[in-house]
């Protein structure tokens, strides 16, 4: 099953989380993307988790679906093989994503002088240039000061890179907005994409930036409290944890009936003048009041009845689980998910991998790639792409420029 956006060529050099994953989901919806590495695999090619032989799950994981190839892009003929391959022809390549410094032979001067309507995007760390990683720009974002207990006087960093993720994700949506543009008028572009952007913009979405300017107040933490609503976790009568949610009425009337609590939330509504059915606000004011009776009722009944209970009601909830119970228990994770197939990663394996999250109804899914040996395309790129002879692949190899 081919992708929306099959026949679209585009040319990685990257490392980490961000700039990879943004081309791991044009890869995933049937782009080529091709992604170059020095020899012998770059910053990220060992990074954990490691197997028992040093392979790098991190670096499959990023990579799905990708063509890879090694370059020597220190030497000159390196660079210039690089700079060809980035510029070659063709109506629907020129597409070039990277978080690599664009000075020198990798500037957008210097690549678009060989193709002109070139698309390059750019990862940077800030919008100034200065250097930021995911952890160093979240610390900066406030969440690690609401985050934990309430009372708690330290900070806690976030284990998941959210704005990495999400940058990734921005840097494919703007290189596909770049090349809408190309198409309609031939013009290339570069654009940059600084991470703790995607960061405030999120910040700011979320109306923290809104509360700190027009409310001066500062968001107190309260713990895995859900902030405006009511949400909280819950202990089972057999010690497991679960989270219900209580935001829409339907969620909430759901709630009430499956915990034996109807009366009495009508009760306490009318004893505090509070709309309970209808004001997530209001079920949040009263949460304390709320908790117990959700509580009470959790702590007579096992998961198992939990999950019935709440599944037949129409609750929204969820269990706590570790990441090895999610692959063992959670049937989301599994090939009863159309998203996943069982897919053999060499050297390492077989295991359950992702296509793209998008299911084209039209289209239906494409199956699930695993991530290329380190340079396993590169003489298949070089000849194809570039026009390359087995003699000058062959010297390349020899001179160590490419492998």
């Amino acid at each position: 099953m081919t992708g929306p956006l099959e026949g679209m060529r585009v040319i990685e050099g990257s490392a980490f989380v961000a700039a990879p994953s943004g081309g791991m989901t044009l890869a995933q919806l049937g782009a080529e993307v091709i992604r170059f590495d020095p020899i012998g695999g770059g910053l990220d090619y060992k990074r954990w988790p490691l197997t028992e032989d040093g392979l790098s799950l991190y670096w499959a994981g990023l990579n799905k679906g990708k063509k890879s190839i090694q370059v020597d892009f220190r030497s000159e003929e390196g660079q210039e093989l690089l700079k060809e391959l980035i510029g070659a022809s063709g109506e629907d390549s020129g597409y070039f994503l990277t978080n690599f410094p664009t000075k020198g032979w990798l500037s957008y001067e210097s690549l678009s002088a060989i193709r002109e309507d070139l698309v390059m995007l750019n990862v940077v760390g800030n919008h100034d240039g200065t250097t930021a990683l995911d952890y160093t720009v979240n610390s900066a974002m406030g969440y690690p000061s609401v985050t934990g207990p309430e009372g708690y006087d330290g900070v806690i960093n976030h284990v998941l890179p959210a704005w990495d993720i999400v940058c990734g994700q921005t840097a494919a949506i703007g290189l596909l907005a770049a090349g809408r543009h190309r198409d309609r008028t031939g013009e290339g572009q570069f654009i940059k994409l600084a991470l703790s952007d995607v960061a405030l913009s999120a910040v700011a979405a979320l109306g923290h930036i809104a509360e700190a300017q027009i409310l001066g107040s500062e968001r107190e933490r309260i713990g895995n409290e859900l902030y405006g609503a009511l949400g909280r976790d819950y202990t089972t009568a057999d010690g497991k944890k679960v989270i219900a949610v209580a935001i829409t009425k339907k969620q909430w009337q759901a709630l009430c009936s499956a915990c034996e609590m109807t009366e009495a939330m009508e009760q306490l509504a009318d004893e505090q003048g509070l709309d309970l059915s209808r004001n997530e606000g209001d079920r949040f004011k009263v949460r304390e009041l709320i908790h117990p009776h959700v509580e009470a009722w959790c702590q007579k009944k096992s998961f198992e009845e939990i999950q019935q209970i709440w599944d037949d009601l129409g609750v929204c909830w969820g269990p706590y689980q570790t990441f090895k119970e999610l692959v063992q228990n959670d049937e989301r994770v599994s090939e009863s998910n159309p998203m996943f197939a069982t897919v053999s990663q060499e050297g390492i394996g077989k295991y359950l991998t992702p296509s793209s999250p998008l299911d084209f109804q039209g289209i239906g899914r494409s199956t699930p790639i695993p991530a290329p040996r380190l340079g396993e395309h590169t003489d298949q790129v070089l000849e194809e792409i570039l026009g390359l002879t087995s003699i000058e692949i062959g010297r390349l190899r020899d001179s160590q420029i490419i492998q």
